[in-house]
């Protein structure tokens, strides 16, 4: 068994099942949502006098 080879099998093996790397899928849109929720956030903490 070659270095390469073991690397090879030692990461088919770490695989747990999750989304596969390979799909990005809409980033931009993920990034927008993700900002627009902060700001929801911090509305709602400021809004209720919790800051």
């Amino acid at each position: 068994m070659t270095a390469a080879s073991a690397a090879l099998s030692a990461r088919s093996r770490a695989r747990t099942g999750g989304p596969d790397d390979d799909f990005d899928g809409p980033k931009l849109l993920e990034h927008v949502l993700g900002w627009a929720l902060v700001v929801v956030v911090a509305m709602f903490v400021t809004g209720a006098g919790l800051m």
